[in-house]
């Protein structure tokens, strides 16, 4: 039995500079405590580390994956017959559409750190979003994977 693998799976991770800061933030956690001794330093070093590391961590496993005629981005799951048009976005239009042009009906899985995106509209009449916005690093080939 062979299993069958999705036509588009994304993982938004985060940039390894913010692994360097959730390092930075252990040791200031560990600086902080360290006129208390040298267990309340070690203490601060692991848990700032690892609480910092954690966040990071969540903030970057969000996925976008197009799997049985449905879009699933972080956790909503939009079957692909009620996607209309599909925009690519280079950097600059992306950030518009995250600034200015942003309707606050819309879907937005934004990442800061991902400069590229898509913008896909909802097409059903029973859906107030008007559309969904993705923060993607390969939208042409997400945009081949919805069909459009």
């Amino acid at each position: 039995m062979e299993l069958s693998t999705a036509p588009f799976e994304e993982r938004l991770t985060a940039p390894r500079s913010w692994w360097l800061v959730s390092l930075l933030l252990g040791i200031a956690c560990g600086l902080i405590l360290l006129p208390f001794g040298t267990l309340p330093l070690l203490g601060g070093l692991v848990g700032g580390t690892a609480a910092a590391a954690v966040v990071t961590s969540s903030y970057g496993s969000v996925r976008i994956r197009v799997v049985a005629d449905s879009l699933v981005a972080g956790d909503a799951k939009i079957p692909l017959s009620a996607l209309g048009d599909v925009e690519i976005l280079d950097a600059e239009e992306a950030r518009a559409w995250r600034t200015y042009k942003a309707d606050p009906r819309a879907f937005m899985l934004l990442r800061s750190y991902v400069p590229t995106a898509l913008r896909v509209e909802v097409v059903d009449p029973q859906d107030p979003t008007p559309y969904v916005y993705l923060s993607t690093r390969d939208p042409e080939r997400l945009a081949k994977a919805l069909g459009k």
